[in-house]
């Protein structure tokens, strides 16, 4: 019945508004971490994965979202229900020397942050099967099996941070949403 759930609520959130078509089935993709060592997102499976796809612009255009689950997480224990991957598009600074600046930069963040981050130098989550936008933030929700559930483009409004919460909370089973931030 959850499986169900979950795909029925995932089936009405992926449709209109910024969203784009997104793959089926289980989705993957080779980038690389800070230190150049390639790494494949299916490293991220058996866990509900948020993946968050944004180039130095418009790493602050979901900030309300990132800190929310944070607390929510924190708040809850939830720390470890979920993988949360963060991915820096630096494809155009993909040549010497603006890709060391560029590396130093991601490295600086992880360390703020304590959360990793991977970098796509070649624009591989721009291409097919993601074709995600390259110059704003997008926020993807992955189940613990890779499948693509829900992918949001731009900034997200409340009522988009709702429906994202509330297929989160079916993945991991505890409520996220408007009620849980009362």
């Amino acid at each position: 019945m959850k499986t169900w759930l979950t795909t029925a609520l995932a089936m009405t959130l992926v449709t209109g508004g910024a969203r784009a078509q997104q793959p089926s089935g289980a989705v993957d993709a080779t980038l690389k971490r800070s230190d150049g060592e390639p790494v494949r997102l299916s490293h991220w499976r058996g866990k509900p994965v948020i993946l968050f796809y944004e180039d130095k612009d418009s790493v602050r255009l979901n900030a309300p979202l990132k800190e929310r689950l944070f607390e929510l997480a924190r708040e809850r224990e939830l720390m470890d229900s979920a993988w949360v991957v963060a991915v820096a598009n630096l494809e155009k600074f993909n040549f010497f020397p603006a890709r060391q600046i560029a590396l130093s930069y991601v490295k600086d963040e992880e360390k703020k942050t304590g959360v990793p981050i991977l970098v796509d130098l070649e624009g591989t989550l721009g291409a097919a099967p993601w074709k995600l936008p390259m110059k704003t933030s997008n926020v993807l929700l992955l189940d613990a099996e890779g499948n693509l559930l829900y992918r949001y483009s731009g900034r997200m409004a409340d009522k988009e941070v709702e429906l994202f919460l509330a297929l989160l909370a079916q993945l991991v089973g505890v409520k996220l949403g408007t009620e849980a931030h009362q």
